[in-house]
């Protein structure tokens, strides 16, 4: 049985929904913005950078990188807080059976047997209305949001995983939430993990 489910998603597609309502129905933790006030905790850096520089590139660009700042070893502050991030999420998949939304969970945590990697994704104007709905913005907004978000995090992906995001080899499944709704998708991963 996996003890560990790491919930990789697109903007808009409902994952961390998903990987909220999987960790009720499991009795598994579950961890996303849980995830931010630790490393806040640990590094002293406000919740508001972290939950960016955990996550998302500084731009929509790869070179981004590049172009961050870096002490004497080379190493940014961004690097700084993936590497305790990184740490983090080792620390919590030796505790008890969780739940990680994001950050890279699915590439810290690849060698691991126990562990079930899902990618949740969904058709664009499923997207769009689930934002529009819950950010309350109007489509053109919406789409801008949705595209700048997943670029973002591609390229986040990318930069420390040294793979695709989204490329369906790195998880042992993927779903589209917009085809099977939330509640369906959630009976699937359970159904999975056993």
């Amino acid at each position: 049985m996996k003890k560990i489910i790491t919930i990789s998603r697109q903007f808009g597609s409902g994952g961390r929904e998903i990987g909220e309502k999987t960790a009720q129905k499991l009795g598994y933790k579950f961890y996303d913005k849980e995830i931010i006030e630790k490393l806040s905790e640990k590094t002293g850096l406000a919740k508001e950078y972290i939950s960016k520089a955990g996550e998302y590139a500084p731009s929509k660009s790869i070179f981004s990188y590049a172009f961050i700042a870096r002490n004497s070893n080379g190493t940014s502050l961004t690097d700084y807080v993936y590497q305790i991030q990184r740490e983090l999420i080792l620390e919590l998949s030796e505790g008890e059976n969780c739940v990680i939304v994001g950050r890279c969970a699915d590439y810290i945590l690849k060698d691991r047997a126990d562990c079930l990697n899902v990618f949740i994704h969904g058709n664009m104007d499923a997207k769009i209305e689930r934002v529009m709905r819950l950010y309350s913005l109007n489509k053109d907004k919406a789409v801008k949001l949705i595209k700048d978000t997943d670029k973002r995090r591609s390229i986040n992906y990318k930069y420390y995983a040294e793979r695709e995001w989204g490329n369906i080899k790195n998880y042992t499944m993927t779903l589209c939430s917009s085809d099977l709704g939330i509640d369906k998708c959630v009976d699937i991963i359970c159904d999975a993990i056993k």
